[in-house]
């Protein structure tokens, strides 16, 4: 199994990240768009001495269950790694991924799972998809193959994995509604006429360099596009074309970012056109979506996540709820009608001016934010003056809780956690570090993600 090795392979199962597994010799191979019950040629990519990586070169026999994939992109676009899987095996694949971490890393011993949540729709049910302009276009193996000269190497779509530079030109994305691909490719198209230089990557010239696109479920769109600090008048004649060709657009921004990293949070958006943010609605509850906010990419989703923690916690009017990571007080604000008290923390201090806005736009008064390090914020101060909790939930980052802030909990000792993660390895860590006083009474899986390996998990601890 040496680098380079080209070697048939029989598919097991699938895998983390999206990826499938076959077995030599009792070594694990890790092969990309494969599925269960494949039969594969690969070439070893990367081998340790318990495991490899290798790249797809032919199905051989494909599994009686693989599916066609919808989208041209699949296997050059990192975003849908389980297109060929049926929906109903992704979300069996997902649960049993979920429950090994939770086993194996956190040392569990669960109960039964509840019902996994799968999205009624797999498809056209992202709400935000951001995209890159390159003069590197990706080239795939048969552009390359072909000998065909390319004029032009400019692309306007998706960061091929792990290549910041190539950028994978976008001709349609069914992971939103169709729309996007109206004005992604009609903005690109604008951009070309006018001749304006897309980014280049090393010497930091051209003049297009980001497109966010945002809707919410009442059909309203941002457009928000991201210029470099070039020729600004340049930039604003296309802003008003932009505003001449889709005059339906809600809310049309544009910001310039001089620096030389793609990072978005930072920068200040102008608004050239219509309104400068989005409401959306879920359940009764609304909620002001700003260009750099973060919210729930799959909104029916959330709304099923945001249901089922309201129902686990099972809260009856006179509770103390700590909402802890709140973000923009999406699931505080949820919960807020059901309780006496929601004090959410949150690290990102614009995080928490949304919502403040998001509390008073709803008409919540029962509510209050502090922005700040978690560890620092979570303290026996803080419970003397807001009252101690009798339930915190908690839906922490991919890198799961600071040991500080477990440490503060299992002081606090609120009688019931509502811990939702989108990371099973760091969520088992901390479970097992919680576990010195609390058990896990009900776990639960939301798919927010179909066609990726990513999934939500919620657990309910109470304690013992």
């Amino acid at each position: 199994m040496k680098k380079g090795t080209e070697v048939e392979l029989s598919i097991e199962s699938l895998a983390a990240e999206g990826k499938a597994l076959a077995k030599v010799d009792g070594k694990v191979i890790f092969v990309p768009f494969a599925m269960p019950g494949d039969r594969v040629k690969v070439r070893i990519l990367r081998s340790k001495k318990q495991f490899a990586e290798a790249q797809l070169l032919e199905i051989m026999e494909p599994s009686p269950d693989r599916i066609e994939p919808k989208c041209r992109h699949f296997g050059h676009c990192g975003g849908c790694k389980w297109q060929h899987v049926p929906y109903a095996m992704q979300l069996e694949a997902k649960q049993a991924h979920v429950q090994d971490q939770l086993e194996r890393i956190g040392g569990l011993n669960l109960p039964e799972p509840l019902p996994g949540c799968g999205a009624p729709s797999p498809w056209f049910y992202r709400n935000k998809l951001d995209f890159s302009f390159s003069q590197f276009r990706w080239l795939t193996a048969e552009e390359i193959s072909s000998g065909e000269e390319f004029e032009t190497r400019n692309a306007c779509g998706f960061h091929v994995p792990g290549r910041f530079d190539k950028v994978l030109e976008v001709q349609e994305c069914f992971l939103m509604d169709p729309k996007a691909n109206l004005y992604r490719n009609g903005i690109a198209s604008l951009a070309r006429a006018k001749k304006l230089d897309f980014y280049h990557p090393y010497q930091h010239t051209g003049i297009m360099r980001n497109l966010v696109l945002r809707n919410n479920r009442n059909g309203d769109w941002m457009v928000w596009v991201v210029f470099s600090n070039q020729d600004q008048a340049a930039c604003l004649d296309l802003m008003e074309e932009i505003c001449q060709a889709y005059p339906e657009i809600h809310s049309l921004l544009y910001s310039f970012n001089p620096k030389k990293n793609d990072a978005l949070h930072d920068l200040e958006v102008k608004t050239y056109a219509g309104a400068s943010f989005l409401t959306e609605t879920l359940g009764r509850t609304q909620f002001k979506i700003a260009p750099q906010s973060f919210f729930q990419t799959n909104p029916e989703q959330a709304l099923v996540l945001y249901n089922r923690v309201k129902a686990l916690a099972g809260l009856q009017g006179n509770e103390i709820v700590y909402d802890l990571y709140c973000g923009t007080g999406t699931i505080g604000c949820f919960v807020a009608d059901q309780a006496k008290f929601v004090l959410g923390l949150e690290y990102v201090p614009e995080a928490v001016e949304n919502a403040f806005e998001n509390a008073a736009l709803n008409g919540f008064t029962n509510m209050h934010f502090l922005a700040g390090d978690l560890k620092d914020l979570l303290t026996t101060a803080l419970s003397e003056t807001y009252g101690m909790p009798d339930v915190v939930i908690t839906d922490p980052p991919r890198s799961g809780m600071h040991p500080a802030v477990i440490a503060q909990l299992l002081k606090l000792a609120p009688k019931q956690i509502i811990y939702v993660s989108c990371n099973p390895a760091t969520q088992a860590r901390d479970l097992a570090l919680l576990g010195e006083k609390y058990r896990v009474t009900a776990w639960q899986t939301v798919d927010l993600f179909p066609h990726t390996h990513h999934i939500e998990n919620i657990a309910v601890l109470e304690w013992i």
